[in-house]
């Protein structure tokens, strides 16, 4: 028998923590609580309980919070999508700031400037310009359906996982996190397999012929579908797609991909072009990018802008310097200051998106930036200094788990006079730089804001080379 969870009541919420949760002290037992903002007043079930700490999720409130809002989804509060609805932007923003400085302080324990002001979102909605959604026959029940019928048979669901829950997805009607055509292309299909029985994907027997939709929507207009299914009919894969290019002709590429695969990701997979280019083109300022049905690219285009002018201003390019471009990707941040450098190396563990930077590079005619597969440690040797220079900046931007030990040592080494590290982990670059500060003295820090309506936050710092 399973041993109930214990339920703490009448808890008021007293501060934002981090990472989307909210703080409270209960008898000296700091809690950590999911799903109340500061100023509620909840019962909050206990999922952990230690002896000086304690985190669950509120159950029942008691009294709301003066801050909160109404939020403007129909799914909030089932989808983990946009979890902070509830709170106003410039809360979200304040939030923010302050986990980013806690983060800084109490984790990177080294002498910091004064942060500048968080760069928010001049639009907190319809921001993204990529989403994912997914086939199910495992529909998420509401708690209101369960409360009124003893069973409900399965149903299919087109939209997102519940979080916590592989096997369970929510039915999106509409989602506010990016443009049209979305909703119409998602609900156009959703409502096609209705009518012709198209059989939705069964994650546990991995089964079925719809599997996800993956959906990009570019400022300039250009829209890319790629539709990815569990094996081959062409018969219905032709009914689908002249049906859904008739129903949404704003799709200027449309795709598909087969993936008889257990798993839903596609790097590994040759999707095939059914209409248009096989790939969309974005802008950021004026420089182009070639985005194919694989392609890595910030997903918030216009903040993605103001992200890299942060970085152009802190890397203080004169036209003299050489730039190494760490974890580039496809190139996006080096060329997009390519102007002010004499020189751009970008090095990148993934070969296929090094194939992109090269392209994107000629695409907009940098002939000074040169892109390299493979990992800094290993590439960036005495010998590959001798032929392409030492760096007089670095620009490192790495994945949430922030940089190996040995590639801190490694820029270390180098010994750039100026550093600009760009991270989606304030956490975890507070490790990093504490590693740092070894030769480096922080001298600038600007949060930036990607995703409104999350806890996710980018953060900005430059530094420089003791003297």
């Amino acid at each position: 028998m399973r041993k109930k969870k214990p339920v703490l009541t009448q808890v008021t919420v007293e501060d934002y923590a981090a990472e989307g949760k909210s703080i409270s002290r209960v008898e000296g037992k700091v809690v950590f609580i999911e799903g109340a903002v500061p100023g509620d007043v909840v019962d909050v079930q206990l999922s952990k309980n230690k002896k000086d700490w304690a985190e669950g999720k509120a159950m029942r409130f008691h009294q709301l919070s003066a801050s909160r809002i109404d939020a403007f989804c129909n799914h909030f509060g089932v989808c983990g999508g946009c979890k902070w609805q509830m709170l106003p932007y410039e809360k979200q923003l304040e939030y923010k700031q302050n986990e980013v400085a806690q983060n800084l302080r109490r984790l990177g324990k080294i002498e910091l400037p004064a942060l500048q002001p968080i760069v928010g979102c001049s639009n907190t909605r319809y921001y993204r310009n990529k989403l994912e959604f997914t086939f199910s026959n495992r529909r998420y029940l509401l708690p209101h359906e369960i409360a009124v019928a003893d069973t409900i048979e399965q149903s299919n669901a087109l939209g997102f996982h519940v979080p916590r829950l592989f096997d369970k997805v929510i039915d999106i009607d509409t989602c506010h996190l990016m443009e049209e055509p979305v909703n119409a292309i998602k609900n156009t299909i959703r409502a096609l397999a209705a009518e012709k029985g198209y059989v939705y994907y069964d994650i546990r027997q991995h089964t079925g012929w719809l599997r996800t939709l993956i959906v990009r929507v570019c400022t300039t207009g250009q829209v890319m579908v790629n539709i990815c299914i569990g094996y081959k009919n062409t018969t219905l894969q032709q009914e689908l797609m002249e049906a859904l290019l008739a129903a949404v002709p704003a799709i200027t590429t449309l795709l598909f991909t087969i993936n008889p695969k257990h798993n839903d990701s596609i790097y590994d997979l040759q999707p095939d072009v059914w209409h248009g280019n096989g790939y969309i083109t974005e802008k950021l300022e004026e420089f182009v990018f070639k985005i194919g049905p694989k392609s890595f690219f910030q997903t918030n285009t216009k903040q993605a802008e103001q992200l890299y002018r942060i970085t152009r201003n802190f890397a203080a390019l004169t036209g003299k310097e050489i730039v190494y471009d760490l974890y580039c990707g496809t190139g996006s941040i080096g060329i997009f200051i390519s102007e002010g450098a004499k020189k751009i190396i970008g090095v990148e563990t993934v070969a296929e998106a090094i194939e992109d930077a090269k392209e994107n590079a000629a695409l907009n005619n940098i002939n000074h930036a040169h892109f390299f597969a493979g990992d800094v440690i290993d590439v960036c040797t005495d010998a590959f200094f001798e032929t392409h220079g030492k760096p007089d900046v670095i620009i490192t931007d790495p994945p949430r788990a922030g940089m190996h030990e040995k590639l801190v040592r490694k820029i270390l080494d180098m010994a750039a006079p100026v550093v600009v590290y760009v991270s989606c982990n304030p956490a975890t670059q507070a490790r990093d730089l504490q590693l740092l500060d070894e030769k480096y003295v922080v001298t600038a820090i600007q949060p930036v804001d990607m995703f409104p309506h999350t806890h996710h936050i980018e953060n900005v710092v430059q530094l420089k080379l003791k003297n």
